[in-house]
């Protein structure tokens, strides 16, 4: 399967009007960069810095890369009836604030009322990553994971809900560590049914330490 982003699903803002710098261009704006902030890009430790950096936002940023709907195209259909809530937790999130381009550290729990159709749980962990290797914010990134489960596997239900340390408030302004961003996306029944929702709250929450244990 291929799952390259095609052009029609682009959603990097990489245009033929704003195409993608050279990879030559994008290490001297990381020499301009380290200018800036008082270095001197010629020195021994940081010859190459440029270089690795930008090799490291191929990976950082891959999610631009992958097509998020293409990952939910191949599903079962063979579950017995099976049509109880499926939810994968604690899913590793490590996404990059749009607004200061530092870490978002965090973890998603995805879930979904299957109507007829299940997916492999590992394209939900692969979804959350598409999403969140990106330039985000918690909020978008919440209801763009959520969004496109229901788009694809039209469910009886969605709900996405992410805890997040964000370092544009732990290493810089306000200096916060420890705070928690909490975020949710709830879809059909897990909206409109208060008993489908505390049943989920509950499956997420039934650990040491509750909802927020870090």
């Amino acid at each position: 399967m291929n799952l390259l982003i095609p052009p029609s699903r682009l959603d990097s803002g990489v245009t033929a009007d704003t195409p993608r710098p050279s990879r030559e261009e994008a290490e001297e704006a990381v020499r301009v960069l380290l200018r800036w902030a008082g270095e001197d890009p010629a020195r021994e430790g940081l010859r190459d810095t440029p270089a690795r950096v930008v090799r490291s936002y191929r990976e950082l940023f891959a999610g631009y890369a992958i097509d998020p709907i293409a990952l939910l195209e191949r599903t079962f259909e063979e579950t017995e009836g099976y049509d109880e809530i499926v939810l994968l937790r604690d899913i590793r999130l490590e996404s990059y604030c749009e607004h200061h381009m530092v870490p978002i550290i965090g973890r998603a729990h995805v879930a979904y009322l299957p109507r007829s159709r299940v997916v492999g749980i590992s394209k939900l962990a692969r979804l959350v990553d598409a999403y969140a290797k990106r330039l985000q914010i918690q909020e978008k990134l919440t209801a763009q994971i959520a969004n496109t489960i229901d788009q694809v596997l039209s469910p009886r239900g969605v709900a996405v809900v992410i805890e997040a340390a964000h370092q544009c408030m732990s290493t810089r302004g306000v200096h916060k560590p420890g705070a928690l961003m909490v975020t949710s996306r709830m879809l059909g029944a897990f909206r409109e049914d208060a008993t489908t929702r505390r049943e989920l709250l509950a499956m997420i929450g039934n650990r040491p330490g509750g909802l927020l244990e870090s």
